[in-house]
């Protein structure tokens, strides 16, 4: 007789019920997944970079912080986050060390960032021919799509998590005070050194660059949409910086009285107020005033300030654009030539 060990019997029994328990179907469509996954990482896995970022010393000790980063041209242009190597990230970045997934280890250098959308664009400095991941189409993303994030968090090479998109359009305020619009949000986990790193469809394209975590909100997570990428891309390799235009006022959202509304015969409820005028400023050139109503842009309805932010674009520098206005109740259209915002 043989005798076999109880805890073996029961060892051998659980395995048995474990692949029973996963029908034939069920576990092709896992495998699937699985194969999914694998073909991602294997194609953009090796676009994926970590940086280590130096700034400026305090104390005599240098700061910094590491996060992540996405090949996106083989010359070695790279996308990242403006708070992980920005002019205002990590205190000021001076210095950008670039490892690769096979271990080169590169020195790069800030092309420009945008702290408005959270993206930054660096430069490998050495002549090099490095693996690069394409820019997806983001408008082609739909609510519970497979993603997959790439990155290095907490400092460890090359991680994977996957999750869905949980919802697309949403809008995240930037450390600027602008909101940042059309981002994802997915519950693809991420960690502090995820940041900057690419969320990439089944597809093996880049449909975002991650962002931003909300802490305590189990597993709320952002990337900057790769729509919103590709033109911070452009504008930072034309023009080293993204250009918005200004036009010299300070203002805040304000409610329109229903008197005022039916007078003017208008239906929105929500506008802008401005506050102060600049002197010389596109806004005072154009006759705006302290407490002026300003409900429309170029054609556009302006119910608040974010409104007025999203519709003073690039292409409007320089250019006549139609204010709509509100005056008491009369109602004006004046023609302001607005001007580029420079960063401070």
């Amino acid at each position: 007789m043989v005798i076999i060990p109880l805890t073996d019997a029961l060892r051998g029994r659980r395995t048995a019920t474990a692949a029973e328990a996963i029908p034939a179907d069920d576990q092709a469509l896992l495998d699937a997944y699985s194969r999914a996954v694998i073909d991602v990482v294997d194609n953009v896995g090796p676009a994926v970079v970590r940086l280590a970022v130096t700034a400026g010393q305090s104390h005599g000790q240098s700061r910094g912080g590491t996060g992540s980063g996405v090949i996106v041209a083989p010359d070695g242009l790279i996308l990242t986050n403006s708070h992980v190597a920005g002019k205002n990230g990590a205190e000021g970045a001076s210095r950008i060390e670039v490892t690769t997934a096979d271990g080169q280890e590169l020195r790069a250098r800030l092309v420009g960032d945008d702290p408005d959308t959270d993206l930054a664009l660096i430069r490998v400095d050495e002549p090099v021919t490095l693996p690069a991941a394409p820019l997806g189409d983001s408008k082609l993303l739909k609510r519970g799509q497979l993603v997959i994030a790439i990155g290095n968090p907490l400092g460890f090479e090359s991680t994977v998590t996957t999750g869905v998109v949980s919802a697309l359009g949403r809008s995240l305020r930037s450390r600027t005070g602008r909101l940042i619009d059309d981002v994802i949000q997915t519950d693809a986990a991420l960690n502090p050194g995820n940041s900057g790193g690419p969320l990439v469809s089944s597809r093996g394209e880049v449909v975002g660059i991650n962002t931003a975590v909300i802490v305590g909100a189990q597993g709320i997570c952002f990337a900057v949409a790769a729509n919103t990428a590709s033109f911070v891309l452009g504008e930072l390799v034309r023009h080293g910086r993204v250009r918005r235009a200004f036009i010299g006022i300070a203002a805040q959202q304000t409610a329109i009285p229903q008197r005022r509304r039916r007078a003017a015969g208008m239906t929105q409820d929500g506008a802008v107020m401005v506050g102060t005028v600049e002197p010389n400023s596109a806004g005072q050139l154009a006759g705006l005033r302290p407490g002026d109503i300003i409900v429309g842009l170029d054609g556009k309805t302006i119910a608040g300030a974010d409104d007025l932010v999203r519709a003073l674009t690039g292409e409007k520098i320089g250019r006549d654009v139609a204010l709509d206005v509100l005056r008491g109740t009369e109602r004006l259209t004046l023609s302001v030539v607005p001007q580029e915002r420079r960063r401070t």
